[in-house]
């Protein structure tokens, strides 16, 4: 039974064992074996997907196109887990901090350590952009360093934020149609309809969001 609203977003439950976590792994029962003859349509799909994405990332790190395989997995698995979210009684483990800054402050911090400790001298060059006067040399410093620190807070609440506010408003539209009448109903199914094609859109551009912010930091580093 739902407490309040925001219940609906709090990963615990009234059991003793929750499985509401596991809707993060369950997904990868569902890839398709490489034991066929030929790839099917589905594989044909995620295949050129990949490679889109791995030309796309490819122009960002030109210096280092290995760092493509793990982006372009990154972008796979947030999506997933986007797109697992929009299933009915599954809980959305991409609008939880939890998940969000175990996917960005590790990321984020793997980066600033590698440039800081092999590129000291091209790290505290960005600190400085070019053509600063002398003046303002200090407080660039300063901004570009809070600029830095706040980069895996942002990403990690960017994609929680923008994952939680189309659920929310599905919930609100949801609780309301039980004492409504039968035009009013129709109304907001037809709202509900538009709405889960939107947080479709939301799901995937915010997995793309999350992947190229993170190729850029990256590339920052090259």
């Amino acid at each position: 039974m739902m407490t309040n609203l925001f219940s609906t977003f709090d990963p615990s439950t009234s059991m003793n064992y929750s499985l509401n976590w596991m809707s993060t792994f369950m997904v990868f029962i569902m890839f398709p074996y490489s034991y066929w003859l030929m790839m099917s349509r589905y594989s044909k799909m995620i295949q050129m997907m990949y490679m889109t994405l791995h030309m796309e990332f490819k122009t960002l790190l030109s210096k280092s196109e290995g760092m493509t395989l793990m982006m372009t997995s990154l972008f796979m698995f947030i999506l997933i887990n986007n797109m697992m979210g929009l299933l009915p009684y599954i809980f959305t483990s991409s609008s939880h901090l939890i998940f969000s800054l175990a996917l960005s402050l590790p990321l984020w911090m793997s980066i600033m350590l590698f440039g800081w400790i092999k590129k000291t001298q091209h790290m505290f060059s960005h600190l400085i952009p070019v053509g600063t006067p002398g003046m303002l040399m200090p407080f660039m410093v300063c901004i570009e360093t809070i600029s830095n620190i706040i980069r895996p807070g942002s990403l990690a609440v960017r994609l929680s934020a923008n994952m939680i506010a189309g659920h929310l408003l599905m919930s609100l539209l949801g609780n309301n149609t039980t004492t409504a009448e039968t035009i009013i109903v129709m109304m907001m199914m037809t709202v509900q309809i538009m709405l889960m094609l939107f947080e479709t859109a939301v799901a995937v551009i915010q997995a793309y969001v999350f992947s190229i912010l993170t190729t850029l930091y990256s590339s920052e580093v090259n």
